[in-house]
């Protein structure tokens, strides 16, 4: 195997929750461009079956196929799996992306509120790596879990305390989940992103993506694209010796240059 081909996802199959849009969406493109076959998923059907319809339309050599789910029950996801494995025969690489978040002070976040976003992120996280990481097993194959955290989840971030709360769980998870599974030859990893442009920052923050420059080293925000390149490292032979890492991607650090005595 050369050393390109060990970056190749050619021929695998990859369930993408959360890819109706953004990060998740861009993965399932850019992993069917590749040749790997992929299933999209979101709680719109109609969503993701523009998403499938789209790749299938296009040249990627990948099939794609879409399944509505919404990670919080237990029974869709067993579903989404079961479904990849009608379709497809087994499923090599499970990306965690479904994910929620709304900005509000603590004080002002409601019980409702801490238990739905908790829910979404970390409870749909381990209803998905359990039910892929089954059927992982009964296929003796192996396979690659990537979880999705945030740097929310690694150092903090106001106004989101539940949202990082649940993420820093995620990494955590990773980590446990990854000893676990190792036996298994199931690689468990985890993507931390910083500020990435995609439609829903857009839509809450005003900037595009189209306003990036992907080139420029100097900057603090980055494209769906870029995570997706990471996701496909972990998905490969590349990583093989990656296990439980929780990789940041977030721009140019923060660095306090002339700090007040």
């Amino acid at each position: 195997m050369t050393r390109n081909e060990r970056f190749s996802v050619d021929g695998d199959t990859v369930v993408i929750t959360g890819s109706s849009q953004g990060i998740g969406k861009v993965t399932a493109e850019e992993l069917a461009a590749d040749g790997a076959n992929v299933v999209v998923s979101s709680r719109s059907q109609e969503k993701v079956d523009e998403v499938a319809a789209a790749i299938n339309e296009s040249d990627a050599p990948g099939e794609a196929i879409a399944v509505e789910c919404d990670v919080r029950e237990r029974d869709a996801v067993e579903a989404l799996m079961d479904a990849t494995v009608e379709e497809f025969g087994h499923i090599d690489t499970l990306v965690n992306n479904a994910g929620a978040s709304f900005m509000a002070g603590f004080d002002d976040i409601s019980e409702n509120g801490w238990k739905t976003i908790v829910d979404i992120n970390l409870h749909g996280t381990f209803h998905c790596a359990q039910a892929a990481g089954e059927r992982m097993q009964e296929q003796d194959e192996g396979g690659r879990i990537v979880n999705f955290a945030s740097v929310a989840g690694t150092k903090g971030s106001p106004y989101m305390s539940h949202y990082g709360a649940a993420k820093a769980a995620v990494v955590n998870f990773t980590t446990t989940l990854a000893y676990e599974y190792a036996p298994h030859d199931i690689r468990v990893n985890c993507i931390a992103p910083g500020f990435v442009a995609t439609p829903g920052v857009e839509s809450q923050m005003g900037v595009s993506a189209d306003n990036v420059d992907r080139d420029a080293v100097e900057r603090r925000i980055g494209l769906s694209a870029e995570i997706a390149d990471i996701v496909q490292f972990l998905a490969s032979d590349a990583s093989s010796y990656v296990i439980g890492e929780t990789i940041t991607a977030k721009g140019v650090p923060d660095i306090e240059e002339n700090p007040d005595v």
